[in-house]
């Protein structure tokens, strides 16, 4: 029987990343899944407002709500299932999963990427087409300074007002 640990943080995501690998799987072996749901993080600021117990709460809520998306899914696939929920760093707990399960057990990511993160490795992928023509000439647009519009304008209408009333 194969093993395999998956972080999930999104049930859809998730889904269109595992549906080719459970293809590929052979029909007849069974596959032992460990998902590991990864809760969003939280800022250290939140610690002002909510309760360390709450936080815990709301993480295994969180996570049962996601399993409760997959786990029909996966069982549907003829193959064992078993849930974690990520409380440590998640190098520490492959370490610890892999001791349970064995150190053959394949890992699969199937975390939504950050948008911050697509972002910025979507901006440094080169373009071959783009790279191939000449480069483009920069051209400096020079603004104008604005230090006096507001200032000039407050004044102008505070002229406005005093011959209004006058």
């Amino acid at each position: 029987m194969d093993t395999v640990i998956v972080y999930v943080d999104d049930a859809k995501y998730a889904r269109q990343l595992i549906e080719p690998t459970i293809a590929q799987a052979a029909a007849g072996q069974t596959t032992h899944w460990v998902l590991v749901a990864c809760a969003p993080r939280m800022t250290h600021r939140i610690s002002k407002w909510v309760s360390h117990s709450a936080r815990e709460s709301w993480r295994a809520k969180w996570a049962d709500k996601l399993f409760a998306q997959l786990l029909p899914w996966f069982e549907s696939q003829n193959g064992q299932v078993s849930t974690v929920l990520a409380k440590t760093p998640l190098p520490e707990l492959l370490e610890q999963l892999q001791q349970q399960y064995g150190a053959q057990t394949e890992l699969l990511d199937a975390r939504r990427p950050k948008q911050e993160n697509a972002n910025t490795q979507q901006a440094y992928v080169p373009n071959p087409a783009v790279a191939t023509a000449a480069p483009a000439p920069t051209v400096k647009v020079k603004k104008p300074g604005r230090t006096w519009a507001l200032p000039g304008t407050l004044a102008g209408l505070f002229c406005m007002m005093f011959v209004a009333v006058e």
